[in-house]
């Protein structure tokens, strides 16, 4: 065993004895990788001692290779563009050469109005890849963590330290009713919003939300008919009942969205709410292991694109 202390054979080496190879001059060797030829000529010290030959030897007022040197050129040279390919942020993929599936879990408004632009996009731009959505099952922050899912897109609700959030829009709520709906016609009033039926979206079951906290300041108490799990069940349950169905709509003066067309889809009536309810914000998370991967870069970009008219790529 080899009692030496020389360190190994590092990537900072192979690039110096690239620039040594191809510029046969500890100057401008120097000049190339940006730093001093006091410091080149150091390291041709320590690549003389590791590969074991002189590598550069004087002739006259200039340096040649030897014979060892040269076969090591072309390989050199090929190892530092391999690092370099190697090293170069992932960002820069071409989608086109993209072969993989990415998992995305969303609730059923979100994914229904992803589904057709990201497909789109998908055959335009990477048609080596598949798309698999998942609907609410999975808790997202060990699910992102584990790689079981690539992307989270909607509410974002869990805080996990690491868990990268980017908000997509900021919606506001609406009522959603059918065409002929008793609500249609006339002033729409928090009285009239509260004696109607209603239908509420909730994955896990609920039967209260924001609205009835702002009926509860006003007295007022609605009545829920029926509690189902998504919107699309929801909105369907509303365009042939006279149940009220919450839907998100862009905020006034808003570019329109696919996120904000699904309830029209379905021919209902949308109304504004007369009572101050927050936001929603809707928002994509996924974990930091992938921040640099160029595959999930061009995913991110391509939901962001579909969802939020007019951005661009980031």
């Amino acid at each position: 065993m080899s009692s030496s202390t020389e360190p190994v054979f590092d990537a900072h080496l192979a690039v110096a004895l690239d620039a040594l190879l191809a510029e046969q001059s500890v100057t401008r060797a120097a000049a190339r990788l940006h730093t001093s030829p006091a410091a080149m000529s150091r390291t041709l010290a320590r690549l003389r001692r590791i590969l074991q030959d002189p590598l550069l030897v004087r002739a006259g007022q200039s340096m040649v290779p030897t014979p060892r040197a040269q076969a090591l050129r072309d390989e050199a040279a090929t190892v530092v563009r391999s690092l370099g390919a190697l090293l170069t942020p992932g960002a820069g993929v071409d989608p086109a050469t993209l072969r993989s599936t990415f998992t995305l879990q969303t609730a059923d408004l979100v994914g229904a109005a992803l589904a057709p632009g990201l497909l789109r996009l998908a055959r335009q731009e990477a048609p080596g890849v598949s798309l698999r959505f998942r609907a609410e099952d999975l808790e997202a922050g060990p699910a992102l963590r584990e790689g079981r899912i690539d992307l989270e897109i909607g509410s974002i609700d869990h805080v996990d330290p690491e868990t990268r959030v980017e908000e997509l829009a900021t919606l506001r709520m609406a009522a959603a009713v059918r065409p002929g709906h008793p609500l249609a016609e006339g002033t729409l009033t928090p009285d009239r919003l509260a004696a109607a039926e209603h239908v509420v979206v909730s994955r896990r079951g609920r039967f209260t939300g924001p609205l009835d906290a702002a009926l509860a300041e006003r007295n007022l108490h609605r009545r829920v008919a029926v509690v189902l799990p998504g919107h699309l069940a929801a909105m369907t349950l509303a365009a042939c009942s006279d149940v009220v169905c919450l839907v998100p709509v862009a905020p006034a003066g808003a570019a329109p969205s696919p996120l904000t067309d699904t309830a029209t889809a379905f021919g209902l009536r949308l109304l504004d709410i007369p009572l101050p309810l927050p936001p929603l914000a809707v928002g994509m998370a996924w974990h930091p292991r992938h921040a640099a991967d160029g595959g999930h870069h061009w995913l991110r970009d391509a939901v962001r694109r579909t969802l939020v008219p007019g951005s661009a790529t980031t």
